[in-house]
Formats: C-alpha cells, structure tokens, sequence
C-alpha cells in the first residue's frame, strides 16, 4: 500500500465516515445512502453566507476595530467549528438522539438559567454565556434541543395527545418554562420560533382541532401582551407599518434597507458595491444582511437564494413523510422541526428586511455571521443527513434481506 492510500485510510477512518458507510457503495452498489443535493445545498449556501459577511462587514469592522478582517476572520473560525460540529454529528445514531433528548433539554435549560445569572450583555441584551473566547448564545441551542425534545415527546406520547388534552399540554408546560427564561434575556423572536415549530408539530401529529385553536389564541392573545406591555417592542411593531413616519428614528433601520433594496433592481449593482452597508444600515452582516444582498445581486440574487431556502425546506417535509412511511416516527417528526424552523425564521428575517413583519433580531439561516446562529443550524442540516442516510440504509438492508 502506497504512502498516500495510507494518508486516505488514517484520515477516512478519523472521521469515521466508514461507520456511515456514507461513501461506500458495497452493501448497495448503484444506491447513494446520503442525500448529496441536500448536503450541498447547505454547503453552497454556507460558502455563500462567507462571502457576502466578507462584503457586509468590512467598513463596520474598519470603523469599531480598525481591521476591515475583523469580522472576516471571526467567520472562518466559525466555518472550522461547522466542520467539528458536522463530523460530530454525522457519527450520532439518531437513537442515541431520542435517548438523550430530555437531558438535552434539561442542559439547556440550566444554561439558560446561567445566562441569567452570570451572562454577558450586549446592547441591553443578556443573551450569552461566555467560555474562554467563545461566547454561546444559549437561545439558538434551545431552539436546536427543544425540537429533538418535540420529535421524542411525540413519539412516547402519541396516542395522549391524540385522545385528551394531558398528553396536548404536558410539551406546552415545558415550553413556557423555556419561554419565560428566554423573555428574561428578552428575546421574543426565539419564543415566537419554538411556539411556532411545537404548535406545527403538534398539528403534525394529529392533536385535537379544539387544543390547537386553543392554544393558537393563547400564544396570539400573549404575543399581544408582550407587545404592549414593552415600549420598545410596541415601537418596533409601530414603526414597521410607516417606518417613513421617522426615517431617522425608529424607521431609521427599515427605511435604510428598503433603499438598499431599491438601489438593487433587477441584477443589483455588483458583489462588494453596496452603499448601505458602510454604517448606514445597521446590523449589515447579521439580521440585516437579506438587504445587502438585495442591494449587490438584485432581485434575481435573492430569488436564487430563497429558491435554495426553499429547496432545503422542502427536503426536510419530504424526508419526514418518508420516514414516517417506513415506521421511523422521530426522525420524521424531527425532519418537520427542523423544516418548520427553518422555514419560519427564513420568513421573520426577510419580511423584517423588506418591512412586512416587525424586526425580530433573528439571523438568515446559514448566511448571516454569528457563531451561535451558524454552528446550530449546521448541527441541524447534518441530522438531516443523517437521519436520510439511516432511511435509505434501512431501505437498502430490507431489499438484501428479500433477495436472500
């Protein structure tokens, strides 16, 4: 065996990926085990994210650091972690997923407590816990175990939550708990994206109609009580319906993303010339970074990247009808979560950028900076894969057992 064979074997089986058979045609020759559209698909869209970080960030990083790479070289420490984060995960069984999930959720939600009580504010906002030079924004975990939590609630209550109102709000219980924690950072956008994905999941599994409209209310009814019991959150929703009322107040955010989508027309002025992002709009490379890339690559450049949203979307729904096919109900329904949940915050952060919904403070999913954001949406796209690879591994293994 040659030196470079060797160097081919120490590195496949560092990873492991033999234990996936994810690159191995032997036991299926002619089948993929993995959904390679999906993966790269979620790849393309994390190269693309780099880039337009790179263009959005450079005259902020100049001005607050003095390196226009600040931001830049921040990123690709965050990429490294993606690729760590994704050969952990691809190596996960997903029963091991559905065994562990309520300790998942009860890590989770003493670090949210933590957050509290030793947290790290950031204008006004209690939202992370630092570890050395990390910094963890707890809230986007929660959103990642609160939907492994759902899939295995579902599974071990099936039938409760079909039949009587217990089984319907013992998962509502548990959210409010997670719901309260978070509002004390605040972060309303993270309560309203975990009410939405339980309140699709329980639809999802067959809840009583009388429940669901139930507790469709209670969460309107409340998202209404926080709004006006908060001036700022009364000022957001306020300003979004006529942020040209005060363009250099409270619509200040707004009016300069609709300028940069405006300037973008049909095919945008170009990757790296756009004018809104040199302190003009805030928050360019994070919640805001839909209208940089309105403004550099036009209406055709975000109609390519929702189309690519969307395809991701509807590869999660199609691999959880599939799965609950074969009789794999948790990772069907955790193929729901994570569709719902990235579908939903893709909605929330493009209609706050083009002012159809209230700013939220919710990243674009695999595009914007932000460690947290990037690193968790990763883990979720990766237990897709997965979750397809043990699909069509069981597929495959059933029609070698009929033909023997």
């Amino acid at each position: 065996m040659s030196s470079a064979e060797k160097q081919l074997n120490l590195f496949s089986s560092g990873f492991n990926w033999s234990s996936l058979n994810i690159f191995s045609d032997r036991e299926a020759p002619g089948i993929q085990l993995y959904d390679r559209a999906l993966l790269f698909a979620v790849m393309g869209l994390i190269c693309f994210g780099f880039v337009m970080v790179m263009s959005a960030s450079m005259p902020e990083a100049q001005s607050l650091t003095g390196n226009p790479y600040h931001f830049v070289w921040r990123h690709v420490a965050y990429l490294v972690g993606c690729v760590m984060i994704a050969a952990v995960v691809l190596r996960i069984e997903m029963e091991r997923w559905q065994q562990f999930s309520p300790i998942l959720l009860l890590i989770v939600g003493i670090m949210l407590v933590l957050v509290l009580l030793v947290g790290t504010s950031v204008n006004g906002s209690t939202r992370w816990l630092s570890v050395g030079p990390i910094r963890i924004q707890v809230a986007e975990l929660a959103k990642f175990a609160f939907a492994i939590y759902m899939a295995g609630y579902l599974v071990r209550r099936h039938q409760e939550i079909r039949e009587n109102a217990k089984g319907f709000y013992k998962p509502i219980a548990v959210f409010a708990v997670y719901a309260f924690l978070i509002l004390m950072q605040p972060d309303l956008g993270t309560v309203v994206v975990l009410f939405v994905g339980t309140v699709g999941l329980l639809f999802l599994a067959g809840a009583r109609l009388l429940d669901f409209f139930a507790l469709i209310l209670t969460g309107i009814g409340a998202f209404v009580a926080l709004v006006m019991t908060a001036e700022y959150r009364m000022a957001r929703v306020t300003s979004f319906l006529d942020p040209w009322r005060d363009p250099f107040g409270t619509g200040y955010q707004l009016t300069q993303s609709l300028m940069a989508y405006g300037r973008g027309d049909w095919f945008g002025q170009g990757l790296g010339n756009s004018i809104q992002k040199l302190e003009y709009l805030p928050e360019a490379h994070t919640d805001f970074i839909f209208a940089v890339i309105g403004e550099e690559l036009g209406f055709v450049g975000i109609v390519a990247v929702l189309a690519v949203l969307m395809f991701i979307v509807l590869r999660a729904i199609k691999l959880g009808n599939a799965c609950l096919s074969i009789d794999k109900p948790f990772e069907g329904y955790l193929a729901y979560g994570i569709g719902i949940w990235i579908c939903f915050q893709t909605v929330v952060n493009v209609g706050a950028s083009i002012g159809v919904l209230p700013t939220k403070g919710l990243t674009l999913p695999f595009i914007s900076y932000g460690g947290s954001s990037l690193w968790v949406m990763t883990a979720a796209a990766m237990l897709l894969i997965r979750i397809d690879y043990e699909r069509r591994l069981s597929l495959t293994q059933a029609v070698q057992r009929k033909k023997s």
